[in-house]
């Protein structure tokens, strides 16, 4: 459950931090900012029972990955190598999150 908050945070901050881009009005601005908002709040939800090492890990890698393939989509250069490093740090992220467990309450390790 609380890696789902990860993930969800995660994909919001795809799509605000995509978003910067194009924003050019005062409603895009308040949008950005709310979902800025709800991402780190479920961020922040999720280190009740996820170390908080990797929980951030892990959302600022779906983030980065996110957001550069989606960079891809709307037209952006890229190259093999980007790619190359992409996947490491993709593999990266998939290793924090299998390696780490849940707490079962909010103060053990």
């Amino acid at each position: 459950m609380y890696w789902l908050f990860v993930l969800i945070a995660g994909l919001l901050e795809v799509v605000w931090a995509s978003a910067l881009k194009y924003a050019d009005s005062l409603f895009d601005w308040i949008i950005i900012f709310l979902l800025i908002a709800v991402s780190f709040l479920l961020l922040i939800r999720s280190y009740k029972k996820i170390p908080m090492a990797a929980a951030y890990t892990v959302f600022v890698g779906i983030g980065t990955v996110g957001t550069y393939v989606t960079g891809i989509f709307l037209g952006e250069s890229f190259s093999i190598g980007q790619i190359f490093f992409l996947t490491l740090l993709l593999s990266g992220i998939l290793g924090m999150k299998l390696f780490t467990k849940e707490n079962k309450t909010r103060g053990e390790h």
